[in-house]
């Protein structure tokens, strides 16, 4: 086993105790770690960051993770879902400003009215836009046919977070019932990838119980399944959630977000032409977050397109970010956080995963 992160950074191949080692290196090495990331970044996917206009369509949620802060149990959540127009205006902004891309959010649902609302929506936007704006959705688990009817009515890229790839560390963050599958959950990415999607995931990371060796197999789990794009970033946690009993035990927060960093670096390192997203929750814990994570391998960025008047009730975790700025302001701050970062923005265009292109 090598324990110098030079010669680690030096490989191709990277074992479990390799990137345990990584995820433990110290200012200095983290340092190198960064560098490296950077470097890779620039030569497999380049300089440039792609919009994803993020539209939290509803916090109506039929699961009970017990982190979560719209989890089904949560009697003091506002449920809400966004009028059909009102969505159709948030893409039309994303279309007109040449995002390229929009990212339709929900709390996971599978009824018939929800998945026919989502299948209409996909059709209106893509006749709307001349079939022009790229569409990501991150549903949840539904069945193969309406993975199938999504697809076909115009979406292309699915996120489907793990959240954990350790399945006895899956069981301690969800009630353990057929709604909360381990297994399902690996069988809808698997069944996404059947349909023709392009497939992201990701996962928590700063939870309760986790290990590094949990953080390590989770990016190898990345690499096995050969996942196109990734959206990870640090738990915080929720008042209204289970999990919050055990705050006391977090490793503190800006360990949490320097970890954060290290598994996008790594990340980049191991899967060098995949898409990774500068996550919100990277800027919930440090205001040049998503910044940061640009400058160590990230190269994907979510401005917010949800109504102002609906963005407090989708709140995932504590603390978020950007609840009160209208899309117009958060376009414009995101702009400068990429030129700050170093980077261009890849207007009117898809930025579809390399890794996804080179596959095929």
């Amino acid at each position: 086993m090598l324990n110098n992160i030079d010669q680690i950074l030096a490989q191709d191949n990277f074992s479990k105790q390799d990137i345990v080692c990584l995820l433990s290196a110290d200012e200095t090495d983290r340092r190198k770690i960064y560098e490296k990331a950077l470097e890779t970044k620039a030569k497999y996917v380049g300089k440039k960051v792609y919009f994803r206009g993020l539209i939290e369509f509803s916090n109506i949620c039929a699961k009970n993770c017990l982190y979560c802060g719209i989890r089904a149990g949560n009697s003091n959540v506002h449920r809400y879902e966004v009028a059909e127009s009102e969505v159709i205006e948030a893409a039309m902004f994303a279309y007109e400003n040449k995002y390229g891309s929009i990212v339709i959010q929900s709390g996971e649902r599978s009824d018939k009215v929800f998945t026919s609302t989502i299948t209409n929506l996909l059709k209106k936007i893509k006749e709307l836009t001349k079939g022009e704006l790229g569409i990501t959705l991150s549903l949840g688990e539904q069945s193969e046919n309406t993975y199938k009817e999504w697809f076909e009515a115009g979406a292309h890229r699915y996120l489907m977070r793990i959240e954990v790839s350790n399945k006895e560390l899956y069981e301690k963050l969800h009630p353990v019932d057929e709604r909360h599958s381990f297994e399902k959950r690996m069988e809808s990415l698997e069944l996404l990838r059947k349909v023709g999607f392009q497939v992201g995931t990701g996962v928590m990371i700063g939870l309760p119980f986790q290990t590094l060796e949990d953080l390590a197999d989770d990016l190898l789990f990345f690499k096995k399944f050969d996942i196109d794009m990734v959206g990870m970033g640090p738990f915080i946690e929720h008042e209204d959630t289970p999990l919050y009993q055990y705050k006391a035990d977090l490793i503190p927060k800006l360990d949490r977000f320097n970890l954060s960093l290290k598994m996008v670096a790594i990340l980049r390192i191991i899967m060098k032409d995949i898409n990774i997203a500068a996550t919100t929750a990277m800027q919930a814990l440090d205001p040049l977050g998503r910044e940061k994570s640009l400058k160590v391998g990230a190269n994907i960025i979510m401005p917010n397109l949800t109504p102002i008047k609906y963005r407090n009730d989708y709140l995932l975790y504590e603390d978020k970010p950007c609840t009160d700025e209208d899309a117009s302001e958060c376009r414009n701050c995101l702009e400068a956080r990429i030129k700050i970062a170093g980077d261009e923005i890849g207007y009117g265009e898809w930025g579809d995963s390399k890794h996804f292109a080179n596959r095929k």
